[in-house]
């Protein structure tokens, strides 16, 4: 079921988006027929996730758009919002869904806490 106010012209940009919840989001999105762009820091990931989203899309493969991205570096997000802007036209829908939660707790080694603010928040 789509949204009425979004058209199939509409952008969705979903991070953490090569598994779990964020592919599955991504692929409603497709199925809904919007334009989707996935983000995430496994590039295998995101080839394999592009050619499921590529099946269901309306217009296929030209309605996928993926980038290695780490949400944790503000480069490389800036990076994301310019390419999708210049290959879609702008986001309509942002799904900031990456998280990470290391093996240990987050309040143990200060690298786990910075790893886990970086990415989640």
């Amino acid at each position: 079921m789509s949204h009425p106010a979004l058209s199939s012209s509409a952008v969705a940009v979903i991070t953490g988006g090569t598994s779990g919840i964020g592919l599955a989001a991504a692929t409603r999105f497709a199925r809904s027929g919007l334009r989707v762009c996935i983000a995430d820091t496994n590039a295998a990931g995101l080839a394999d996730a592009a050619a499921k989203l590529a099946s269901v899309a309306a217009d296929g493969a030209d309605s996928v758009m993926t980038m290695v991205t780490d949400v944790s570096r503000r480069d490389d997000v800036v990076r994301l919002e310019a390419a999708v802007r210049d290959r879609f036209g702008g986001t309509d829908v942002l799904m900031n869904n990456a998280g990470v939660q290391p093996d240990t707790e987050m309040f143990g080694p200060p690298a786990n806490w910075e790893l886990v603010m970086g990415v989640n928040l």
